[in-house]
C-alpha cells in the first residue's frame, strides 16, 4: 500500500499538496528530514511551502501513517511506517541510515525480557557507528 492509499484509508482528505508529500515521503529511501521533505516536494511544486510541510508530516505521523526517528543528529527524521519491523544502523560520519532485521537480535531480546519478567511488547534499536577502515587506511 503507498503512502497516499494508507491516508485515504485512515480517512484523510487528500489535498494535491498532502498527495505530493505523501509520494515524496513513500518514494524516499533515506529517511529524510522536514527541511528534505520541503526541499523534494518544492521541487515538484513551488507553491508548497515549508509550513505546510510540517503540517502534513506531524499529521501523518499523528496517523500512525509514517514515524518519526530521532538518529541523534538534532533533527527529526521520517520513514513510512513499515509493515515488517527493522532497526536501524546509522552512519554517524555522514548521517546514512541502513535498515535492516536481524532474527537473532529479535530472539535474544525476548530472551532478555523474559529473564526479567517481561513480555516485550515493542522496541526500537538503533546502533550508531563509523566504517571500518579499509587496508591501508590508518
Amino acid at each position: 500500500m503507498t503512502l497516499e492509499e494508507a491516508c485515504i484509508a485512515k480517512g484523510m482528505r487528500m489535498t494535491d499538496q498532502r498527495r505530493i508529500i505523501a509520494r515524496v515521503l513513500g518514494d524516499a529511501n533515506d529517511h529524510p528530514d522536514t527541511e528534505e521533505v520541503y526541499r523534494r516536494a518544492s521541487a515538484i511544486d513551488d507553491r508548497i511551502s515549508i509550513s505546510t510541510v510540517y503540517r502534513t508530516v506531524a499529521l501523518f505521523e499523528d496517523a500512525g501513517i509514517v514515524e518519526r526517528h530521532d538518529f541523534r543528529d538534532g533533527r527529526a527524521r521520517y520513514e513510512p511506517a513499515p509493515d515488517q519491523h527493522h532497526d536501524h544502523l546509522i552512519d554517524v560520519t555522514n548521517g546514512e541510515v541502513v535498515e535492516f532485521h536481524d532474527a537473532e537480535i529479535e530472539a535474544l531480546q525476548e530472551a532478555i525480557a523474559r529473564k526479567h519478567g517481561y513480555r516485550l511488547v515493542d522496541h526500537r534499536l538503533e546502533l550508531y557507528a563509523v566504517p571500518l577502515a579499509k587496508d591501508g587506511d590508518d
